[in-house]
């Protein structure tokens, strides 16, 4: 959480553009990329980005069953993160091996999560949440606790979010515009990944 200032939330759709995607990141200073696990090419994705692009910090995300864990460690996913937390899942994880970031919305499910022994957090959805108000909030009585906020989290917004002594990073998906990923720009994708590696400095 600490690599990166903005940790891309990356839908693949076509493989093709994975390897390239990543690249482009990677050359823009963003080394952390979540491949989320919304299309059916995104395990195949990760394996190409763990092959291709050493670089690349690769992990999984929209990781809601347990196998998905065993999954996505092997297709070469060093972290994962999930949009909340349940028993199943962070036992699959401790069994797994891998990392993982779950999902949290509120003080109840911020405890739960530190119950578990996670203390790093994706507040999601961050925006629905109230983003900087509540992780303002939630730092008095659970300073232990740190943050990813991911949902509605834009380049306008980041930096203020990134000022918090709870956030270690922001997740979001402005980084991957589709347009541009069709396109094939991936110049236009480094540019939009140096601006936002440049929002921790």
């Amino acid at each position: 959480m600490r690599s990166c200032p903005v940790m891309p939330v990356i839908v693949i759709d076509d493989l093709e553009t994975a390897v390239p995607l990543a690249r482009a990141l990677v050359a823009g200073g963003i080394k952390v990329l979540e491949v989320t696990l919304r299309t059916p090419v995104a395990l195949a994705a990760v394996k190409a980005i763990a092959e291709s692009v050493p670089e690349a910090i690769v992990g999984v995300g929209t990781v809601v069953r347990p196998e998905q864990f065993a999954e996505a460690k092997a297709a070469g996913a060093v972290f994962a993160v999930t949009p909340g937390l349940t028993p199943k899942l962070a036992a699959a994880a401790r069994e797994a091996g891998i990392p993982l970031l779950p999902g949290v919305m509120t003080p109840s499910e911020v405890i739960a999560a530190l119950e578990e022994g996670f203390d790093a957090l994706k507040l999601f959805p961050a925006e629905q949440a109230g983003s900087y108000g509540m992780l303002k909030a939630l730092g008095g009585p659970l300073p232990q606790a740190l943050f990813c906020p991911t949902g509605g989290v834009t380049v306008e917004s980041a930096p203020k979010l990134l000022a918090l002594p709870n956030v270690g990073c922001v997740g979001g998906s402005w980084l991957c515009p589709k347009d541009l990923v069709a396109a094939g720009d991936w110049a236009g994708i480094t540019a939009i990944a140096r601006e936002a590696a440049a929002l921790g400095k």
